[in-house]
Parts: structure tokens; sequence; C-alpha cells
């Protein structure tokens, strides 16, 4: 079975088998599934769920996948298995055990199955959720602890994760990319730039770190609706700043980005809050998640300078044509999306 099966396999059974609701007896006795499931796709599905803050119940869903006995190499060296009677639940296919410390970044549990793989859902007491699809290796299908918590291991893993979560949330999200693109064609002189870029930064940083330490509430709807608006407004200043006609946006750059740029941090915050913060993650997690969104912002804008560079003379001829093309094209996309978001702001 080749990678990208395994993982429409995966995705697939994770997407047809909800758990249930966490907190209920159910959770952790997971109803048997056809056993023709894990024949056909060689991929188990396994629940993981955090009864307090050192027990767990770890559950089998495939009756036909053949039940761990023997739990050494299986668990952490500082956990132990435990009698379901002593956790005050029924796991019918699976066990209980105990660890000395909590789960973390560094742990993985080793199940000696031979298939193509697992897909493994875990229940934190949090109340977050998360899951993932793990490849075995023919003898053992180990399922990392690191792909299942954004927090809790290592000050350098975890710093690393959310370094790597900012730079993609800037680097694919669209929308504060064109945001950005819009600053660059709206800014003239380097130290402007810099000025420009700088305010923006400041801004978000700002926004997200309220945000994200519960200063300020977040609504997704009316934020993604308003980014999207801001883009909007910011491509008429370009149009119009080509035909002649200046406004506070030209003369003040660095404000208007520093006003828009407190907007989107909170969408910044937003997608943070997705991933499932715990408190004690917080202050490495916001720094360096800020650091991720700053280091994607500024490849982008290199990427841009060093475009305009090899463009030389060609970018000077053309300037006049090309630059209010992008202003309109800024102002499509974005009233779109503005567009598209308002439902949203109804519960639509």
């Amino acid at each position: 079975m080749t990678q990208a099966a395994d993982l429409v396999v995966a995705l697939a059974l994770l997407g047809a088998s909800p758990g249930p609701a966490p907190g209920h007896v159910a959770a952790i006795t997971p109803t048997p599934r056809p056993a023709h499931d894990v024949d056909v796709t060689s991929v188990a599905r396994v629940y993981l769920d955090q009864i307090d803050d050192t027990r767990y119940v770890f559950s089998i869903v495939d009756t036909q996948v053949s039940p761990i006995i023997d739990l050494r190499g299986v668990l952490p060296e500082r956990c132990a298995p435990l009698r379901p009677e002593d956790v005050g639940v029924l796991v019918s296919a699976g066990f209980a055990f105990e660890c000395a410390s909590e789960l973390n970044f560094d742990d993985s549990l080793e199940l000696p199955w031979s298939l193509a793989g697992v897909v493994a859902l875990v229940r934190w007491t949090d109340g977050t959720e998360a899951s993932a699809y793990f490849r075995g290796d023919g003898r053992s299908v180990p399922i990392r602890l690191a792909d299942l918590r954004a927090g809790g291991g290592t000050t350098g893993r975890l710093a690393g994760t959310y370094f790597i979560l900012g730079g993609e949330h800037i680097l694919f999200g669209i929308d504060h990319l064109l945001f950005v693109l819009g600053l660059l064609l709206l800014v003239g002189g380097f130290w402007s730039l810099v000025k420009t870029i700088t305010s923006f930064t400041l801004a978000h940083s700002i926004t997200l770190g309220l945000a994200v330490l519960g200063y300020v509430p977040v609504d997704r709807a009316p934020v993604e609706a308003a980014i999207a608006l801001s883009i909007v407004l910011l491509a008429r200043e370009i149009v119009v700043g080509r035909q002649g006609r200046k406004s506070l946006v030209h003369r003040y750059p660095w404000l208007v980005a520093f006003v828009f740029g407190l907007l989107h941090g909170l969408g910044f915050a937003g997608a943070l809050g997705e991933i499932g913060l715990r408190s004690s993650d917080v202050p490495v997690a916001l720094l360096f998640f800020n650091l991720g969104v700053e280091a994607g912002q500024l490849a982008f804008v290199v990427a841009l300078i060093a475009l305009a560079k090899i463009a030389g003379r060609a970018r000077q001829m053309a300037v006049q044509r090309v630059e209010p093309a992008l202003g309109y094209a800024l102002g499509a996309f974005s009233t779109f999306w503005f567009l598209d978001r308002l439902p949203a702001l109804w519960g639509t």
C-alpha cells in the first residue's frame, strides 16, 4: 500500500468513525466495528483517554486486532499497567495505565502490530482532542505523543512546534500575505517600508498576546470578515494613489498598518486558539508562534523585494501598468472573501 493510499484510508477511517463524547463511559469502551475494515485497509483505530493527570485508558476499536497482553516495551519506562477497576471504568478492549508524570512530547506508545498503520484519537482532561495517522514499520506502530499534543514536552520541542505553526499560518494564510503585498505596493522608499512593516508587526503582536492571554475575546466570524474588508480598503488606496489622489494612508502608511495590524493579530489568535493551548504552555507557545509568523512574513517580503531587483529596469517600465492591476486584483479577491464571510456573522 502506497503512502498516499495509506493516508487516504486513514482519513476515511477517521472521518467515518467519530468517537463518542468525552467523559462518557462509552468513550473508553468503543463499539466494535466490522472485521473487514482492518482486513482490507490494514489500518486500525484506537483511542487514548486521559482519566486524570497521570492515568490513561487505551482502547482498541477493531475487534480483529490482536489484544495487547504484555505491555513491556509498549509503555514509556515511567508508566505501568493498572487494573481497570483501579480507575473506575470499564475497558472492554484495551488497557489502563498510570505514569509517574503526565505523558509529554518525548513519549510514545509502541504497539506490537504488523499493520500498515493506526489512526489514533486522544482526548485530554482539559477538553481538547487530537488525532493523527501513524505508519507501521512491519513490526510495530509507534504512536508519538508529539503528534497528538502541541504542548506538554520539552521547551525546545514545544518552541519548534509553535514556530512551525506560526510560519505555516502566515505562509498559507493568503489573506494576510495579500495585505502585506498591499503594504509593499503602497509604500515608497526603504525606510518607510521598514517603519510600515515594523508597525504592522508590533500591532498584531499586541492583539495576539492579549487575545491568547484572555484579555480580548475573539469571535472568528467578524474578525475574518473585517480582515477581508481591510484588504479591500488597502486595494482602493493603491488604485487611487496611482491616479494622483493622496490620502492619510499614503502620508502615514505606518499608522494605517498599525490599526489594521491590530485586527490581523486577532486573526492569528483565532488560529492559535484552535490548537488547544494549556495555561502552562502559553508563554513559550505565544512567543514562538509569533516568531514563526514574523519569519514567514519576512521571507515573503524578502522574496518580493528580490523579485523586484531581478526584474530591474523592466519593472520600472511596467510599474505604471502592473501596480494598478495588482490593486484591482487585490480588491476583487478581498471583496469576494468579504461577501463570502458575511453569512457567518449571522451563523449561516
